[in-house]
């Protein structure tokens, strides 16, 4: 109980901190640009790392983490609270992720990839709605607490959606050959018309790579923008409704984003991997 005390106490302190500027500072998109911390360049490769990177290190560590406690660590035949909720976490990445969109023959091959990617992307999530001082700024020497998602950033979610995209090609190409494989992109329509037809299917494919990215990343980025713009709202506008309900409002959006978008987002995105993944191995056409 005092835990949960002391995590909403810390929630609304970040929830706060961020906004208690004047009306001519308050700016939500600040949140979310990105400083050089280590700078690290390699001619015009900009390696450096900074908050987004200290954010995808974190969540790779307890993605890791979470897989072992979860689903390796001490496991028995009569399951405790611990082991159900890592055989819930593996039944949806395999039944409800895997299975459904993946060929039967190439299940233990991606299934690891579409289970990894689902749990890494709730992790990240996640920690987007954690207090953490990771913020970049001190008061007195002491870290300002913050919120901040890394998939906020399309930088990430497209790196994300790169890999499925690549593994996609791969496998279609592995499985099929180039020929059958890229054959397969041109649906059965009379010759006339495909000059405009396969321009079209060619773009469809490099669309799967926006979708994927833009999807994950503008949930996230808006999710954050309206929880900090509720916040900072309460500092700019005086008059004693939005004094009232501004915080409750914020905290309304920021519940359902932490138990609903979180887990959703992360579970399109694998679900969509396996369907991408899964239709260039056994092509409809």
């Amino acid at each position: 109980m005092k835990f949960r005390t002391l995590l909403a106490a810390l929630v609304t302190l970040a929830l706060v901190a961020p906004a208690a500027a004047s009306a001519a500072e308050f700016d939500p998109s600040d949140e979310f640009k990105l400083k050089d911390w280590v700078p690290i360049h390699l001619g015009g490769l900009n390696l450096s790392i900074n908050r987004a990177v200290v954010y995808l290190l974190l969540g790779a560590a307890l993605t890791c983490l979470l897989g072992v406690l979860l689903m390796r660590w001490r496991l028995g035949v009569k399951p405790g609270r611990r082991q159900t909720v890592g055989e819930l976490i593996y039944d949806i990445a395999q039944t409800q992720v895997a299975e459904t969109g993946l060929p039967s023959k190439a299940i233990h091959l991606w299934f690891p990839y579409c289970a990894t990617i689902m749990l890494f992307i709730f992790v990240v999530n996640l920690l987007g709605f954690l207090p953490l001082p990771f913020t970049g700024e001190t008061w007195h020497h002491i870290p300002v607490f913050g919120i901040y998602a890394a998939t906020s950033q399309i930088s990430v979610t497209l790196a994300l959606a790169a890999m499925t995209f690549i593994f996609t090609h791969v496998e279609g190409i592995r499985f099929n050959g180039p020929i059958r494989y890229f054959r397969s992109w041109i649906p059965d329509v009379p010759k006339a018309i495909l000059p405009l037809i396969v321009p079209i299917e060619v773009l469809s494919q490099f669309m799967r790579l926006i979708s994927l990215s833009v999807r994950l990343y503008a949930n996230m980025l808006a999710g954050h923008i309206l929880i900090l713009t509720m916040i900072g709202l309460m500092f700019i506008i005086h008059s004693w409704p939005w004094r009232a309900f501004g915080l409750p409002a914020a905290f309304i959006f920021y519940i359902f984003e932490v138990l609903i978008v979180v887990t959703i987002q992360a579970f399109i995105f694998a679900a969509l991997s396996a369907i991408y993944i899964g239709s260039a191995i056994e092509p409809e056409h």
